[in-house]
């Protein structure tokens, strides 16, 4: 059904009706839920809206998770000084069995829906802060750090924060719908590792099986103690990791010096 979308110039009533998918009624939406959220927020200079995608991601940062991603590109533009690549509950490919992971892909490829998300997880931005606090328990469970929870309601609930998440999410998604490259992770086998979990989307047993037959010299390991994709929320979770990261690194020394 067409929608009628009024103008402000006085005398001409309302312009002719567009399709609510065509990419004017795209831009208007999305411009309305932007101005919306200047109106309940605040004007937000976060570099001037600027958006970080998967590259400009890899041209500054490495973590966990798609970082596993961004350091196997570190070890590709600078072979000569990257000595090691440790992969923690890494997401190398996008995993078309996962539900919840098909929903994200659904929401960050499109631009109305992002955009709708973005602006109504920052308008929880309005709520008192023990009442967001809440939510975010709720959500997430209690096994998270106070830390965690304090970092989350605190930055979390922002408009230009949540389109940037979506933003990446999206050029993550354009990404690894490819396919590894399995050569590049062969002739370097050597110096990557990966610790997988039990039960992660974004890093599936079936992504571990066919690395162990791709490339069967790169390390590859399970963690079995119960924690997640979001280990580094909980303490326990970020201890575990922090001494399993250490001592795959004091191997790699100490066989590096024989």
């Amino acid at each position: 059904m067409a929608s009628q979308l009024p103008i402000s110039k006085p005398g001409l009533g309302f312009q002719p009706p567009i399709p609510p998918n065509s990419p004017r009624t795209c831009c208007r939406i999305t411009k309305l839920l932007s101005c919306g959220s200047e109106l309940l927020l605040g004007p937000q200079n976060w570099d001037h809206g600027k958006l970080y995608s998967l590259q400009e991601q890899t041209d500054h940062k490495v973590g966990h998770s798609i970082g596993s991603y961004i350091s196997l590109e570190m070890l590709r533009r600078f072979p000569k000084k990257a000595v090691y690549c440790i992969g923690i509950y890494p997401f190398l490919a996008l995993n078309l069995q996962s539900k919840k992971q098909s929903t994200i892909v659904k929401i960050a490829m499109s631009r109305v829906l992002s955009t709708t998300l973005s602006f109504l997880v920052a308008s929880l931005g309005l709520l008192p802060r023990q009442v967001l606090r809440l939510v975010f328990k709720l959500y997430y469970g209690k096994s998270w750090s106070n830390t965690a929870y304090e970092a989350a309601y605190s930055h979390l609930p922002k408009y230009h924060t949540m389109c940037n998440v979506l933003f990446m999410a999206m050029t993550e998604f354009r990404k690894l719908s490819e396919t590894p490259d399995w050569e590049f992770m062969r002739e370097n086998q050597d110096k990557i590792t990966f610790l997988y979990g039990i039960d992660d989307h974004w890093g599936p047993l079936q992504m571990f099986e066919e690395i162990s037959k791709q490339a069967s010299g790169i390390g590859l390991s399970i963690e079995n103690e119960g924690h997640t994709h979001s280990f580094c929320c909980s303490e326990a979770g970020s201890v575990w990791v922090a001494h399993h990261v250490a001592s795959l690194i004091e191997n790699k020394l100490a066989s590096s010096c024989r």
